[in-house]
């Protein structure tokens, strides 16, 4: 059942913002911006944790899933004082981060990226 949930979970989060790019003028990087404060927003309202309960990974890896972390890190922080408030989405975010650069930079050394013409 975990992975049933993380793939409806998931793919709905997938429809939202493919609905968004589609259906809208908005453009990726503001969808973008739009779930990352999304699950901000859900988990300053304690709605996200109960996705994450119920869909594992498949809340926590699409970018409403940084959100949550960037929010549920702020929060842990916060309870031990301002300067943790502050690293506290950092060191929650920090592996996600570096995996992405990290693949990121290996990509970029195996393939010829090429600009679309217009």
């Amino acid at each position: 059942m975990e992975y049933l949930w993380a793939f409806i979970i998931g793919g709905i989060w997938c429809v939202i913002g493919q609905l968004l790019l589609d259906g809208t003028k908005l453009t990726a990087p503001r969808v973008l911006v739009i779930f990352v404060v999304t699950g901000v927003v859900l988990q300053a309202l304690n709605l996200y944790q109960p996705i994450v309960d119920l869909a594992g990974n498949g809340a926590t890896v699409p970018l409403p899933g940084f959100g949550y972390n960037l929010a549920k890190g702020a929060m842990e922080g916060a309870q031990k004082g301002f300067l943790e408030a502050i690293t506290g989405p950092i060191k929650a975010t920090a592996a996600g981060v570096a995996v992405a650069i990290t693949f990121g930079y290996i990509v970029s050394l195996i393939f010829t990226p090429k600009s679309p013409k217009r």
